[in-house]
């Protein structure tokens, strides 16, 4: 509680003491006025020490995140792609979006878990509240826009799983503006850990870096895309933990080569010097790359008997994030977190529907 006053600390050991003491029975506690004992709870909201009316107080460990969240609908082709004609596919519709993946997995992997996005006023909306808030997962801070609908993606898979063309209607997430981290910071400042992925404006990332400067909360980003990777500051600094896949680093970076899993560390070393805490570079089977504090080191892919490739990264993330926030350093973490990717892969589903950590612990010699 270093970033507390004397007197915020003594405010908080008050409300932790009696949750419903009111502000007058405060201040004469404290020998302060009302208005001091009222400036101080909002203090004491905006560093994340309370979650605001009633005096909530946040969970030890906590994860929320933010970003996309997705109607997804995917098209499995029953045989090779043909450009040009129709093409005969197995169909299927799911939640997707970067960040509300990660936040069903990390929800199924039991870390407790809060979602902040945009979606419409419409029926798929709906949807993914419903979905998330029934998977246990915090979706009191979604906004509900008027303006744009629901944002859906498409992706159409060949006979293999792997992506043949993806499309995406994403506008609704231009209106995730810096105002409306405003409106939510004490529980994004109440957090153990803030995720985000690079769907928000650049305003508003930039905004969450420089915020988070101040904060007590670790952040952790994901690129999304190489084009949304762009929306990046290029002081990397205040980002505690950034993922990429190789292609995204070499984008931010201005490299080129993705030859060799080598390449790949280069990356992730080259996003540390940037500003980035630590970071991971994926390369697909070819295993992932790790920049820690202390160490940098790349390890092997987990052997997948693949069905479909989509929510892996997704997956590798959440499962990194999972054992940090536990206390693993990052290269554990991360390599749990390629297991997570790989059991994903193992499923038809963006997010395995068994996924838990009994489920994971099952799994975990397939790590050695």
């Amino acid at each position: 509680m270093d970033d507390l006053t004397s007197q915020e600390a003594a405010v908080l050991g008050i409300i932790r003491d009696n949750p419903f003491a009111g502000q007058q029975e405060i201040a004469e506690m404290l020998g302060l006025a009302r208005s001091t004992v009222a400036a101080h709870i909002v203090q004491l909201m905006q560093k994340g020490h309370v979650l605001g009316r009633g005096y909530v107080m946040p969970q030890p460990s906590r994860a929320i995140c933010l970003g996309g969240a997705v109607l997804d609908r995917k098209y499995h082709a029953k045989q090779e792609i043909v450009p040009g004609t129709s093409n005969p596919v197995d169909s299927t519709r799911s939640m997707g979006g970067v960040a509300r993946n990660v936040a069903e997995n990390l929800a199924r992997l039991g870390t407790q878990t809060g979602f902040i996005s945009i979606v419409g006023d419409d029926e798929g909306g709906r949807t993914l509240m419903t979905y998330m808030r029934e998977r246990g997962i915090d979706v009191s801070q979604m906004i509900i826009s008027t303006e744009r609908p629901t944002a859906e993606y498409a992706a159409i898979l060949d006979p293999r799983g792997d992506l043949s063309l993806g499309i995406a209607d994403m506008g609704i997430f231009d209106l995730l503006r810096p105002e409306h981290l405003d409106r939510v910071w004490p529980h994004l400042a109440s957090a153990s850990f803030v995720f985000s992925d690079c769907n928000p404006p650049a305003e508003t990332l930039a905004a969450l870096i420089t915020r988070r400067r101040d904060a007590r909360f670790r952040l952790a980003i994901d690129a999304v895309s190489t084009v949304k990777a762009m929306r990046l500051p290029k002081d990397l600094a205040g980002i505690d933990l950034l993922f990429m896949n190789i292609d995204e680093a070499n984008a931010i970076l201005g490299l080129s080569a993705r030859e060799t899993i080598d390449d790949a560390l280069k990356a992730a070393r080259g996003l540390q010097a940037a500003g980035a805490r630590e970071a991971v570079v994926t390369m697909g089977a070819a295993g992932i790359a790790v920049a820690g504090i202390d160490a940098s080191a790349s390890f092997e892919a987990v052997e997948a008997k693949a069905i479909d490739m989509t929510g892996a990264g997704d997956a590798m993330i959440a499962g990194t994030l999972h054992r940090v926030i536990a206390g693993d350093d990052i290269h554990t973490a991360a390599r749990i977190g390629a297991l997570v990717a790989t059991l994903t892969t193992e499923s038809a589903a963006s997010v395995h529907p068994e996924l838990s950590e009994a489920f994971l612990q099952v799994h975990m010699h397939r790590l050695s």
